[in-house]
């Protein structure tokens, strides 16, 4: 078993008390849309409305907490919300723009070798200032190796993948900037995998992210962080919160018929 029975509790509560503050805050959208209404009825319309809220916290709210649970199992370190630091060489910022550009005129993306550039740039011009997001999940391992992750939602734009690229790529800038000797990987981690039982969509990702070295999709992720088994155990913490939570969720939308 992955999952100690005090670590199911906690991330049991975790998922019970983000519904819970969710319902408390809450408001429906206000637009009148009656022949949905007469349709399918202003409960389900409500339901409707409360799950494509909910998926824009769930990152945050579950995801971060749970994915920071997990890890501490495995790994010597885990972080939610890590920053990575504001400082990167010039060196490290030209190599990153040269890698952009090759992958827009259709070179291949190769994470190990495009680690390894930047990190032999390090020591080329002055330090410079940089502003960068943080980093959803940090975690490390015994060997000091790092990893980076940045949680997306399980079908995220394609047309913000050059940004999310260049986020990766920075990241490795300012960690070697700070550390030359680091062993760093910087990834993508999409919680799970919508077109199940077939693989994920990868094409989306085609020609700018290295799928083998910076994407991890649902079970690979959380098995990688939780260890062999994790995924589904997660799902069967999903489960139970829900059927806990079910005759609150029903009293709850019964109030919109």
């Amino acid at each position: 078993m992955t999952l100690s029975q005090k670590q199911k509790q906690n991330i049991e509560e975790t998922i019970i008390n983000c519904l819970r503050n969710k319902f408390k805050n809450y408001k429906p959208e206000s637009s009148n849309m009656p022949f949905h209404y007469r349709l399918l009825g202003k409960d389900r319309m409500a339901l409707y409305s409360f799950i494509q809220s909910l998926n824009t916290t769930f990152g945050t709210s579950i995801f971060e907490p749970v994915a920071v649970a997990l890890s501490k199992n495995k790994f010597v370190k885990a972080k939610s919300q890590y920053f990575v630091g504001d400082k990167i060489s010039e060196g490290c910022q030209q190599t990153i723009q040269d890698i952009m550009n090759n992958l827009t005129i259709g070179i291949p993306p190769n994470k190990t070798i495009e680690i390894e550039l930047i990190r032999k740039s390090v020591n080329i011009g002055e330090i410079n200032n940089i502003k960068t997001v943080k980093a959803d999940l940090f975690i490390e391992d015994a060997k000091g190796v790092q990893y980076l992750f940045d949680l997306k939602t399980a079908k995220p734009n394609i047309s913000n993948f050059k940004d999310f690229k260049r986020t990766l790529l920075e990241w490795v800038g300012i960690a070697l900037t700070n550390n030359p000797n680091l062993k760093i990987n910087t990834l993508i981690a999409i919680p799970y995998n919508p077109y199940e039982p077939q693989p994920y969509e990868r094409w989306t990702i085609k020609g700018m992210l290295d799928d083998k070295y910076e994407l991890m999709v649902g079970k690979e992720f959380w098995d990688f962080i939780g260890g062999d088994g994790a995924y589904e155990e997660i799902l069967d913490c999903f489960e139970s919160a829900g059927i806990k939570l079910r005759p609150e969720i029903d009293e709850y939308f019964s109030n919109f018929k």
